[in-house]
């Protein structure tokens, strides 16, 4: 499939439903006003995940809000943002031409852009960069995983609230849109504070004391105070909202979530607070969204895993079948180039038990975004769409070159040609020509001005000979093409040979060969043995090169 895509596929992709009340007043927020964090049901940032199609899918589902994946801030800052028209998507994309982050118009008042970061210098780079294509701003403080931590990113942060308040209020000051973080709850204290058996563990306490700052969990206390003061001091940024993951840096999705030390921190800051890590223990269905942020006092909900096995879980009327929701997920990421791998990854999370059915295994062996569509019966949709993006494509390319012929220069001489070197003697080019014909009429050498144009990545070349200007109407594939185009159209208008084979004998090589039988009478013949007359012929065109000013891409 190309790289690049269309946007006109409405009947096929999934349905894109009007904005809902929350959109205008009903739950106080517009798209023209800050993004509110009360009262919200939210997609979790999510590695290989949280891709564009996952985060549609959860908004059309009734998500409120969505984060994308912890994108790094090294990496971003190498990314240049390109408008793809195909896709009608904002991209990201690095210099191997891979796209880092993909968003569009449909989320840019819902998404909020997650970032691993270490420093604050490098994370307001990074805001600056993308802020005015998403909601908001989130710093990963929470990630227990490795690939975050080794650079001192997310759960990392946790042990140098400095830092933390550097890089958010670096953040708050610099950058318009919203500002939040996601933590997680900080460790216990190896004995419970303010307790007369002050040898007791604090998991385990056998004392009768409830010191402030310990929360109770059946026959365990677990110390809280140390997450309490970490928030009110980062609340004091100026960010817009925490989430917080009830679970501790070293605890993993099977280890109970601390639902009390989320409740205490709710309660001991004014900011919203949204609760996270339910997944395991309350997320089921719709309805217990509601229950596990009452359990919590949470102001909203932030789901991971359990909108990763079914994103219909955030639909108030039930979720869908898990191959409807399969299929939603795949209209999206057929339609908005999603890379095969990652569209093959999310619906193996969804799919879960079912790997080893016929259609797991189907799913298994697909080694493209065709294979996936046929392996779910959907080849027909898969063409329909590749279709109409070739056909957005072509109208595009139509649309551009006749933008360019309308801004064309009226004064630079055109004409509709390409350079064929199976027309052209071994090493003579029309370049060499043109030099040639410069020389003589003692003309400074041909000044080449090339340009590639960034939708199909095609090139075109002025040459400037004295003081006139020449084209050919045709683009090329390379460089190099285009300049000798450029310098046929000069050559035809001048009436100059080009050094065809069809015109006869031609003057540049005999030119070349009297000045090889020159060299060999003047006894240099070293020199002609290593540096044949064909060499000599291309060191004259590529010196021509050199002298001539850069090219602007």
């Amino acid at each position: 499939m190309a790289a690049a895509r269309s946007d006109d596929v409405r009947t096929q992709s999934p349905a894109q439903p009007a904005p809902r009340e929350e959109d205008s007043t009903a739950r106080g927020m517009t798209v023209n006003t800050p993004l509110c964090f009360r009262g919200k049901n939210i997609l979790a940032p999510m590695v290989r995940v949280g891709t564009l199609p996952m985060r549609l899918l959860a908004l059309d589902y009734g998500a409120d809000i969505v984060y994308c994946e912890e994108l790094i801030d090294i990496k971003m800052m190498q990314c240049k943002r390109v408008v793809n028209e195909i896709l009608e998507t904002v991209d990201f994309v690095a210099p191997n031409e891979r796209v880092v982050f993909r968003t569009c118009e449909r989320e840019r008042h819902r998404v909020i852009f997650q970032m691993g970061s270490a420093d604050a210098g490098r994370a307001l780079a990074v805001a600056k960069l993308v802020e005015s294509d998403v909601a908001g701003i989130d710093i990963n403080m929470g990630c227990p995983k490795e690939y975050s931590t080794k650079g001192g990113m997310g759960a990392a942060l946790l042990s140098d609230p400095d830092k933390i308040e550097s890089i958010l209020t670096t953040l708050v000051k610099g950058i318009c849109k919203p500002v939040t973080c996601k933590i997680r709850i900080l460790p216990s204290a190896d004995f419970c504070i303010a307790c007369p058996l002050s040898e007791q563990q604090v998991g385990f306490c056998l004392c009768l004391c409830h010191p402030v700052g310990v929360a109770f969990f059946g026959d365990c206390y677990l110390v809280v105070e140390d997450t309490v003061d970490l928030v009110k001091r980062i609340e004091k940024t100026g960010i817009a909202a925490i989430a917080v993951h009830g679970r501790k840096k070293e605890e993993r999705p099977q280890h109970p979530v601390h639902c009390d030390v989320i409740k205490a921190i709710s309660e001991a800051v004014s900011i919203p607070v949204i609760a996270n890590g339910g997944s395991h223990d309350f997320i089921k269905e719709y309805g217990d969204i509601e229950t596990f942020q009452k359990a919590t006092a949470a102001s909203s909900v932030m789901i991971a895993r359990a909108a990763m096995w079914n994103p219909s879980i955030f639909r108030k009327e039930g979720p869908f079948p898990l191959r409807k929701v399969m299929q939603d997920y795949i209209k999206y990421a057929v339609r908005y180039d999603n890379h095969y791998t990652n569209t093959k990854y999310c619906l193996c999370q969804m799919l879960r038990e079912q790997l080893e059915t016929a259609q797991g295994k189907k799913l298994h062996v697909a080694q493209s975004t065709q294979e996936i569509c046929e392996a779910f019966e959907m080849s027909e949709f898969y063409e329909e769409t590749t279709a109409l993006f070739e056909a957005k494509k072509t109208s595009l390319e139509t649309k551009k070159q006749d933008e360019d012929d309308q801004m064309e220069d009226p004064n630079v001489i055109k004409m509709a040609v390409r350079f064929d070197k199976r027309e052209y003697p071994p090493q003579i080019t029309p370049k060499m020509y043109l030099l040639e014909w410069c020389r003589k009429e003692k003309h400074p050498q041909p000044v080449y001005e090339t340009v590639q144009r960034p939708l199909d990545r095609l090139f075109c070349s002025v040459v400037t000979v004295a003081d006139q200007k020449y084209r050919s109407a045709l683009w090329d594939k390379s460089k190099k093409l285009a300049e000798q185009a450029a310098a046929i159209v000069c050559l035809r208008t001048l009436g100059v040979p080009e050094g065809k084979l069809c015109e006869g004998e031609n003057h540049l090589i005999n030119k070349r060969k009297r000045e090889d039988q020159e060299h060999l009478n003047n006894g240099d013949h070293g020199k002609d043995l290593a540096e044949p007359s064909h060499k000599k012929a291309s060191f004259a065109e590529e010196s021509s090169d050199m002298n001539a000013p850069k090219m602007q891409w």
